[in-house]
């Protein structure tokens, strides 16, 4: 059975600001199967923006997960991630699932990975996904040689560069940032 994958998704934290974005593509086998997937998500009116990569049914269930928890936790976004990771390494059915997140407020970015850890990413960049090397190569590169850019221009320019040189990426770029 062919999988369907690909996705790219990457959070830049530059100069107090927080944006997170990904493509559009979903590839199944050597084939585009949809090439506008929205992989974003904004929780708790816009306060926490999402971005998923993995099995989409897989993602889903997680964010509903996700959410649970920063109910449970008072919108504490850190404290919420490392519960669902707590669970998630602990419950059979969870274990299952084939997904990661990068999760964003306005004062930080994590990553929530497939086997339950949660990361704080070095350099305040943060991706996931088929094209994430290639994304996050080229936002190391512009938050050292173009830091007068914002935090959404270079998730735009991070996401076009992995686009033009990864066959899993789209240039269908959905990007958000967290409501201040």
């Amino acid at each position: 059975m062919a999988k369907i994958r690909s996705t790219t998704v990457v959070g830049i934290y530059h100069n107090g600001e927080v944006c997170v974005g990904a493509d559009g593509q979903a590839t199944m086998d050597k084939h585009v199967a949809k090439s506008n997937v929205k992989k974003i998500r904004k929780l708790l009116d816009g306060k926490i923006v999402t971005g998923f990569a993995g099995s989409t049914a897989d993602a889903f269930t997680l964010l509903e997960r996700f959410e649970e928890k920063l109910n449970a936790y008072q919108s504490n976004m850190k404290r919420a991630a490392i519960e669902l990771a707590k669970d998630w390494r602990k419950d059979q059915y969870l274990r299952k699932l084939e997904a990661m997140m990068v999760v964003a407020n306005k004062e930080e970015l994590l990553i929530i990975s497939g086997t339950g850890d949660v990361l704080e990413p070095d350099n305040q960049i943060a991706a996931i996904g088929s094209g994430s090397m290639f994304a996050h190569a080229a936002a190391l590169a512009l938050k050292k040689h173009a830091p007068h850019l914002t935090a959404e221009e270079m998730v735009r320019e991070s996401l076009n560069i992995a686009a033009d040189i990864c066959i899993y990426t789209n240039h269908n770029l959905v990007i958000e940032k967290p409501k201040q």
